[in-house]
């Protein structure tokens, strides 16, 4: 089992970095809705980006153990992964599924940061997580698929470059399994909006970019297929078990901020004449939280190892994003009431983490649907849906 103090040369250089962007610089972000497109120029200039591409590809060829320590020492030091965490992971339905020349062309500059691939349009409104009922289609007509349908919640398609398309090739009544006649598409978003795509920006609590995508004859070239069109559901699970395992790790680095935040405070803040950190009723809480961090990061360790050892991990990763983001908001809660009303306040950037952690309980995957996955595949009870 990899223990938590490894990779310290990675930790070190990602906080020496990450240090370049204090709490002010976020804060600033979060108050103008902003974008920390410098952030992760640099993050991208540093290569950190690029971990899981090949190096063959000019990435880093590193495994999801090292990106998973990477985007757990930004939301430790204050930032949020959220703003990037999509160039990691998408790349990986091309590198495990494209063709030699779709490698060739894309994830050398994807690794370089010339291209940004951040965004996977797979949700629409009326189907949700029920991703076989997608009704946005793509039919070949000649050289090029048109595709028409909408989609939502679909994050930082206003800064990319491109975007990886879920969409139905063939009609949900004309296959054998539900799951099959949907298909992958890289779609590049500089030629597609405003020719065929719409974006529309969705406000949100936690200042994260995300849209709601209208389709409407947007063309679509026949070599942007990327792998056997009808197999795109598998495709897209494969890549699920990376993004579930670094957010798990991106949870775990808000708990140790939330943790490191509130110990360093009721330490030094008194009342009564005594520190309330004295006060059991103060510090179980917050010992409580730091258990749980623990034990879900084990869990997040153990998605890596199987993970890279291209072993089955869906069960583990998805437990790992639910314990770890159950702990995240637990330690957010103790941070935020021990704070009292301080915690409200902008300039101590507890509310702006608490926000921000708070939406792990819902995406990617709700906790409703992991408990539901593990009772029917692991337990063995009836599917419930």
């Amino acid at each position: 089992m990899t223990d938590q103090n490894s990779y310290e040369d990675i930790r070190d250089a990602v906080r020496a970095l990450c240090a370049e962007f204090p709490a002010e610089y976020f804060r600033k972000i979060d108050e103008e809705r902003g974008y920390p497109a410098k952030f992760v120029d640099a993050l991208t200039q540093a290569g950190w980006l690029a971990a899981l591409i090949p190096q063959e590809y000019g990435g880093s060829g590193l495994g999801l153990t090292e990106a998973s320590v990477i985007m757990e020492e930004i939301n430790r030091a204050g930032g949020n992964s959220g703003a990037c965490h999509g160039q990691m992971y998408n790349m990986g339905t091309v590198l495990r599924h494209g063709s030699e020349a779709q490698k060739q062309l894309y994830l050398p500059q994807i690794a370089s940061g010339a291209l940004r691939l951040q965004s996977m349009a797979v949700t629409e409104p009326t189907t949700g997580t029920d991703t076989t009922k997608i009704t946005t289609t793509a039919v070949r007509k000649g050289d090029r698929y048109v595709v028409n349908g909408q989609k939502v919640w679909i994050s930082r398609v206003q800064h990319s470059d491109l975007m990886i398309l879920l969409a139905r090739t063939t009609p949900l009544a004309e296959v054998t399994k539900k799951s099959e006649g949907m298909s992958i598409f890289i779609v590049d978003l500089r030629e597609a909006i405003g020719k065929g795509l719409t974006v529309q920006p969705i406000l949100n609590m936690v200042n994260h970019e995300t849209n709601e995508l209208f389709f409407e004859n947007l063309e679509i070239p026949v070599e942007n297929l990327i792998g056997e069109e009808g197999k795109g559901f598998k495709y897209i699970l494969d890549g699920l078990n990376a993004e579930r395992t670094l957010i798990a790790a991106e949870c775990i680095g808000d708990g140790y901020w939330f943790i490191d935040k509130v110990t360093k405070y009721v330490n030094e803040r008194v009342v009564f004449g005594r520190p309330i950190g004295q006060n059991q009723g103060v510090q179980f809480p917050i010992a409580k939280a730091y258990v749980n961090l623990e034990a879900a990061n084990l869990m997040r360790y153990k998605a890596c190892e199987l993970f890279d050892a291209h072993q089955p991990c869906g069960t583990q990763a998805n437990m790992a994003k639910m314990l770890a983001a159950d702990a995240s908001w637990e330690a957010a809660n103790a941070c935020l009431q021990f704070h009292g009303g301080f915690g409200f306040a902008c300039e101590y950037d507890v509310e702006r983490k608490f926000r921000e952690t708070r939406l792990y309980q819902v995406a990617p995957i709700s906790t409703n649907l992991i408990l539901s996955y593990v009772a029917e595949h692991v337990l063995g009870m009836p599917r419930s849906f």
